[in-house]
């Protein structure tokens, strides 16, 4: 989890959040073993800034990845920041219910849950008509 911790503050230093100035990076390791981040990206539009976790998601999929094993996320706030409801269900997407999501502060506090804690009763491919 060092490494992902390690690449998701790195990353989270490139975020560009001049609306809000609250800078967040992550970091996602693919089942293929390979890690790919993102940071949030702020338009003067707000709607159309995109998340730090869906940023990490998209280089995962651009890459040829289509699972994810562990997320780490790192903001600069007085306790660990959960992903917001839409990129719970993200993650949801290409991710197990086990995986393991890593949430830290820059100052170093943790919490960890898995997907399934992040986002109980979430709305999956078993509830698409077919």
């Amino acid at each position: 989890m060092t490494d992902l911790l390690d690449a998701a503050r790195a990353v989270r230093d490139n975020a560009h959040a001049p609306y809000s100035r609250f800078k967040v990076g992550v970091a996602i390791r693919a089942a293929s073993g390979a890690v790919h981040v993102g940071c949030n990206v702020e338009n003067v539009s707000y709607p159309e800034g995109t998340c730090a976790e869906a940023g990490a998601i998209a280089a995962m999929v651009a890459a040829g990845d289509t699972e994810l094993t562990e997320v780490a996320v790192i903001a600069d706030a007085p306790a660990p920041v959960p992903p917001c409801g839409g990129c719970r269900q993200r993650l949801a997407e290409f991710g197990a219910g086990t995986v393991r999501v890593t949430m830290a502060t820059t100052r170093g506090e943790t919490l960890t849950m898995t997907i399934a804690e992040l986002l109980p009763g979430a709305f999956d491919q078993s509830h698409m008509a077919r």
